[in-house]
């Protein structure tokens, strides 16, 4: 975006598109993972709270990063090779303000019917697995808390996935609505305002979300409420 902003050009190369898209698709699919093992750790915090220390030990959680990166770069991979085979791709425009995969998958497979399939397959490898991760650990927290009698302990114990659920709606809600939403929908603007908001919007968010539960953070807000009373 800094380049196109100095060159006043909207053009990139057939390598610089390769490598953006490589790139964001490596990040995306880590984000997914890193959101699903989060879901993990939240339920084994609530659920086994007495072994998490011995569940979650480092040589796990290095372990669960390492096929994060793993599963990351082959999905990053595997776009590349079905988009190397449109090889004619000179004076080629896409409705987006970056490469963007899903647009990408469109001109490599001309075929709509084997497009959709290849976006459905990858948005079921790469999305529905996670999700169903997501959801079990969701299901599996939320049977414990609702076994625990004071409402001040489920509050408390259902506050530590505050931030983490947010994110999962905001990220997930998003991506798919591009993604496969973009095998039924012709709208350009509509897909990038929906870039907008899982490749800026989201990230941005992240931070804020995330440092709720920082008790410096609390005690800023607070501060800063008292003096514009």
């Amino acid at each position: 975006m800094i380049v196109d902003i100095q060159t006043h050009s909207r053009a990139i190369s057939y390598e610089g598109c390769l490598t953006q898209m490589s790139i964001f698709a490596f990040f995306v699919c880590m984000d997914d993972m890193l959101l699903t093992v989060m879901a993990y750790d939240r339920f084994v915090a609530i659920c086994h709270p007495l072994h998490y220390l011995v569940i979650m030990n480092p040589r796990l959680c290095g372990f669960l990063v390492l096929i994060s990166v793993l599963v990351s770069l082959f999905d990053s991979q595997l776009h590349n090779l079905i988009v190397l085979q449109f090889t004619n791709f000179k004076d080629v425009e896409i409705s987006n303000f970056f490469c963007d995969p899903s647009q990408l998958l469109n001109l490599a497979c001309p075929d709509t019917f084997s497009n959709n399939i290849l976006k459905y397959f990858l948005g079921v490898v790469y999305g529905l697995f996670p999700i169903s991760g997501i959801l079990f650990s969701y299901y599996k927290i939320v049977s414990s808390i609702l076994r625990i009698p004071s409402s001040g302990g489920k509050y408390k114990a259902f506050s530590t996935c505050g931030s983490h659920l947010s994110v999962v709606c905001l990220f997930y809600a998003t991506a798919f609505g591009v993604y496969l939403g973009s095998a039924v929908s012709h709208s350009p603007r509509k897909v990038v305002l929906a870039s907008v908001m899982y490749t800026v919007v989201t990230p941005m968010l992240n931070p804020f979300i995330y440092s709720l539960r920082n008790k410096d953070i609390k005690s800023a807000l607070r501060r800063l409420h008292s003096r514009t009373v």
